[in-house]
């Protein structure tokens, strides 16, 4: 059982052989899980036993890299640019341009034109090549190679090379002239142009990398910062502004008109609109009023509200969603692991072949130059940080795109799941339908359906019921809601008596009202039997002594179901509806929305054994719910999705969290699943090929040295442009 878990920032690492190392070198660690991400730079580890943080990052320090605990500020802080990396990008570029064009072009080669090649290359190869160099050397004294080794040899070979050529042969004569080729080989001694060339484009290819990942982390930045600083506590009956990480639960505070809300909370009093866009990505405001529940970041789009703090700090939703995004980064993907291993044995091999296919072309041709510039292309043009940055950059990308739009996705094999999908079971109450009971009907004999809703709603401001409080949001729709009734008197489980304009207003059951001797018009009887009979819940209202209307209420179905249900089967996935609620309600909203096929009155059992039943068929059933009586149908699906309105169980269980209640959000998860999937075997393939296609042309003697490092920085740079082409996503 893990006993805790820890994140850590990790610093040094420059290619996907570093985060195996790091992760290995974790792996040492008794009682130690890591993974180590490397585009996100961080490892998250879980740990049995003793071992703290400290102990983990001295055993990154032996490895060769730096660690150290990422902190709250760290989280929410826009992670920084790298100064120094443009500085060299710049330089470099601006070097590396002269000596390319001096060295291809023989019209513009001067008297001593080599010397001032060298200088101008000298502080490319040293100062702007640094962190290849450096971080060759210290994967040395470990024993080990990586990406920058085969960057690092190949531009330290092709400049020493061209040093020892300028100083002890002909090459450094006043008045030599040379001519250069990009493809295949020129009789020349100098690579001045193939070592400046390689660290410009190399360095190139790594800021672009820097720059796109950092653009994707600002998902969890984002997230992080709708939080609000501040918050209006309630003291006492006075108000009193404090910092919003003050506030505790159980704590009464006050949301303003477009403040933000500061913490999750229950409504005690006051209507308004919240807009959520920034949590669940959802445009249109939502209307809130008493007992509704409000995500701490969301904004408050109306009037004032008095809220009850249920959850602060890291318990809070937004800090949850924050969490899962964040372990959903640092994961990987199947796919990866294959990657993993190649990339551990693949640059010792490169070495050995690009030293090998040297000496073949020194000892079949003899000449040196022709030997070292075969020898220096292969490692260049092998390195393979496309292979690398394959599938952390397109999950990096695609779940970050999830996170604005309402979608956690909660680990990589889920991305395999959606894949496979061919039914959906689909939870009624708060999936399909609000959750929350509506009026829907007022029928009144002898008075109109306002006066029924205005004489009812005053008398239920007395009360905490949720039909009590259907019916005072729907007064307040109509814009006829009045003030509380006089001499309210509650009779639990019956209904509440009230005094309306010198009037006896009784709401409550139509059984109560018979009971206590009130008339009741045949017309509402018929009709009572009628809608109760459809599934709806009813509340009756009589004036002093006669029963007038009957008011009819329902858990409505939202305005997205049926547009969410043909996203589905536009996708190619059947779905199902499963309810807890009798047959009768479960067919009308079925039929409303357009499923063919529902099962009522269902516990939770019969859920599970439904998912059961049709995965024994063959089919690969995900489960949509919200409540705890859809765990476990959760947990037994292939892929379970969650509304994030939902039991703290339902969310846990599930692969798939929706902030929004928005069910299109699930055809979207799907989509953007499948989406960054494909995106992660495009860069696979297209990194594979690459390096199955580069080494062999570099060996033959077809590809120069520059040529080289311009095709490996471009390899990274179309992983980086093709993942980031997730970032385009458009929700339904």
């Amino acid at each position: 059982m893990v006993t805790s878990h820890v994140d850590l920032a990790l610093e040094g690492m420059t290619c996907a052989t570093c985060a195996g190392r790091i992760e290995g070198a974790l792996a040492t660690v008794p009682g130690v899980m890591a993974t180590v991400n490397f585009a996100t730079e961080r490892a998250s580890v879980d740990i049995e036993g003793r071992t703290n943080a400290n102990d983990l990052i001295a055993v990154i320090a032996k490895a060769g890299y730096g660690a150290h605990i990422i902190n709250r500020d760290e989280r929410e802080s826009e992670p920084p640019a790298d100064p120094i990396l443009t500085a060299r990008v710049g330089v470099s570029l601006t070097l590396a341009i002269p000596v390319l064009l001096f060295s291809m072009i023989p019209a513009w080669q001067f008297d001593g034109f080599q010397w001032l090649v060298a200088a101008l290359t000298t502080p490319v190869v040293t100062w702007g090549a640094w962190p290849f160099h450096r971080a060759a050397l210290r994967n040395a004294r470990h024993g080990a190679t990586t990406m920058d080794t085969l960057v690092s040899l190949g531009v330290t070979v092709a400049y020493a090379w061209s040093i020892y050529a300028l100083l002890f042969t002909m090459a450094g004569v006043i008045g030599m002239r040379m001519e250069m080729s990009l493809f295949g080989y020129s009789p020349h001694s100098l690579y001045f142009e193939s070592a400046a060339v390689v660290t410009a484009f190399v360095l190139l290819g790594r800021l672009v990398e820097s720059r796109s990942k950092r653009s994707a982390k600002m998902s969890i930045t984002a997230l992080l910062n709708t939080a609000a600083k501040d918050a209006i506590l309630l003291v006492d009956g006075r108000e009193v502004s404090v910092p919003a990480g003050a506030l505790q639960k159980g704590d009464t505070f006050v949301v303003l008109a477009g403040a933000i809300v500061p913490t999750d909370g229950r409504i005690i009093e006051g209507q308004s609109e919240i807009d959520s866009s920034a949590v669940t990505g959802e445009s249109a405001p939502v209307p809130v009023g008493p007992g509704s529940m409000l995500i701490g970041g969301t904004i408050n789009a109306g009037g004032r509200l008095v809220v009850e703090a249920i959850a602060v700090g890291s318990g809070t939703e937004l800090a949850r969603l924050t969490r899962m995004v964040e372990e959903a980064q640092a994961g990987k993907a199947p796919v990866q692991k294959l990657v993993d291993r190649i990339s551990a044995v693949f640059v010792p091999l490169v070495v050995v072949i690009a030293a090998a296919a040297g000496m073949v072309w020194f000892t079949v041709s003899g000449d040196a130059t022709h030997a070292v510039s075969i020898a220096v292309a292969t490692l260049v043009v092998a390195c393979p940080c496309a292979l690398g940055l394959a599938t952390p950059m397109a999950l990096l990308v695609g779940t970050g795109r999830g996170a604005s739009s309402g979608i956690i996705i909660r680990g990589t094999d889920v991305l395999e799941s959606t894949r496979r999908i061919t039914t959906i079971i689909v939870d009624k109450t708060g999936t399909l339908t609000t959750g929350r009971p509506s009026v829907v009907d007022v029928f009144g004999v002898g008075v109109s359906a306002d006066t029924i809703v205005h004489n009812a709603a005053r008398v239920e401001m007395g009360t905490d019921h949720p039909l009590a409080r259907a019916v005072v949001a729907e007064a307040t729709t109509r814009g006829i809601l009045g003030d509380v009734a006089g001499g309210i008197e509650a009779k639990p489980g019956l209904g509440v008596t009230g005094i309306v304009e010198k009037s006896i207003v009784r709401v409550g059951s139509l059984k109560w009202l018979a009971e206590s001797s009130l008339t009741v018009p045949t017309a509402i009887s018929d009709l009572a039997d009628k809608w109760s009979t459809a599934g709806r819940s009813l509340v009756a209202v009589s004036h002093d002594n006669s029963v007038v209307g009957i008011i009819a209420l329902s858990d409505v179905v939202k305005p997205s179901a049926k547009d969410a249900i043909s996203a589905l089967s536009k996708l190619g996935i059947r779905a199902v509806l499963a309810s807890g609620d009798s047959r009768a309600v479960a067919q009308s909203v079925a039929r409303d929305v357009g499923i063919d096929e529902f099962y009522g009155a269902m516990n939770p059992a019969d859920k599970r054994d439904l998912v059961i039943r049709l995965q024994r068929q063959g089919e690969v059933v995900a489960m949509v719910g919200d409540g705890i009586n859809d765990a476990a149908a959760l947990a037994q699906a292939d892929l379970g999705i969650a509304m994030g309105s939902g039991s703290d169980v339902a969310i846990e269980t599930s692969d798939i969290v929706l902030v929004s209640t928005d069910l299109r959000r699930v055809a979207d998860a799907i989509r953007l699943s499948r989406s960054t999937l494909g995106t992660i075997r495009g860069n696979v393939v297209w990194a594979f090929g690459y390096n199955a296609i580069a080494i062999p042309i570099a060996v033959a003697g077809i590809m120069g040295p520059a040529i080289a490092g311009l095709a490996m920085a471009f390899s990274s740079v179309f992983v980086v442009l093709n993942s980031a082409r997730l970032r385009a996503f458009r929700t339904s």
